[in-house]
């Protein structure tokens, strides 16, 4: 079973830039899609974008789209996620994971198995 290992979070401040990277160890990523969550405090996990591994069309959460940019690099078997413009609301623990079904979707039901998450945390 193909596990992922999140990096790249760290502390930045409002307006800064970070790129997390998703990299699949055990075997190549054999999934429709790759996606990336978060998770703050008190809240459910939510969807902020995600990319078809084949062909590598690209989705995006409402809340992300202009800011953060999700690529993938097929040989090195890693999905990236570029997020700049941060905002302190971006705090959270940020996931990323195959999806499990063959169409588009958000819901985290949707997709696993999850990594252990990298923290982002933006100050004001």
């Amino acid at each position: 079973q193909v596990q992922l290992v999140e990096s790249g979070g760290g502390l930045v401040q409002a307006g800064g830039s970070l790129r997390l990277s998703c990299a699949a160890s055990g075997r190549t990523f054999s999934t429709y899609a790759v996606g990336w969550f978060r998770q703050a405090p008190g809240k459910e996990r939510e969807f902020v974008a995600a990319i078809r591994w084949s062909g590598g069309l690209l989705y995006y959460a409402d809340l992300v789209k202009g800011r953060f940019t999700i690529s993938r690099d097929t040989a090195k078997n890693t999905v990236y996620l570029e997020m700049s413009s941060l905002k302190p609301e971006d705090t959270a623990v940020y996931y990323c994971a195959p999806a499990r079904v063959v169409r588009y979707t958000k819901d985290p039901a949707d997709f696993g198995p999850w990594g252990q998450g990298t923290q982002v945390t933006v100050s004001s």
